[in-house]
C-alpha cells in the first residue's frame, strides 16, 4: 500500500507540474493554479507517507 500511496504522490506532483507549465505557457491562470494545488497534494501526500515510514522503522 505505501509504494502505491508514493507512486501516487510522484504521479500528482509531475501531474501538477505539468499542468502549471501549459497553463504559464497559454496565459492560463486557472489551469497554473490547478497545477500548483496538484503539486501541493502530492507533497502532502508523500509528506505523509515519509511520516508513517519513520514511525515503522
Amino acid at each position: 500500500m505505501a509504494k502505491e500511496e508514493k507512486s501516487r504522490a510522484k504521479k500528482e506532483q509531475m501531474k501538477g507540474k505539468a499542468k502549471e507549465a501549459m497553463g504559464r505557457m497559454a496565459g492560463n491562470e486557472r489551469m497554473t493554479a490547478e497545477g500548483k494545488a496538484d503539486q501541493v497534494k502530492g507533497d502532502a501526500r508523500q509528506a505523509k507517507e515519509k511520516g508513517k515510514d519513520t514511525f515503522k522503522h
